[in-house]
């Protein structure tokens, strides 16, 4: 497979109501006291494909993942909607 061009990634550090180092949930990686941080929503132009970059992982650690923006949600919300499915507002 080839990697996208990097014209072709449009990348956004805001995103349903968060801006970068906004705390953020993800659901279903098994990791019951991981701290995540938001740092930018992507799109690939050319295949409509989008993720969500976040940082962290356990304790302590500070990996950079990406998720389907149906597995973001906001701290505490988990069992509710998604932030893909119920944006947050700004408050400014």
């Amino acid at each position: 497979m080839v990697p996208p061009q990097p014209e072709r990634l449009q990348r956004s550090s805001s995103w349903a109501g968060l801006k970068k180092g906004d705390l953020v949930e993800v659901s279903g990686t098994g990791l019951r006291s991981a701290r995540w941080e938001f740092i930018a929503h992507v799109t690939n132009t050319a295949t409509g494909e989008a993720w969500v970059e976040v940082v962290g992982g356990s304790s302590g650690d500070r990996k950079v993942r990406a998720f389907v923006p149906e597995r973001i949600y906001a701290p505490g919300a988990q069992r509710g909607l998604s932030l893909a499915q119920a944006p947050r507002l700004p408050l400014e």
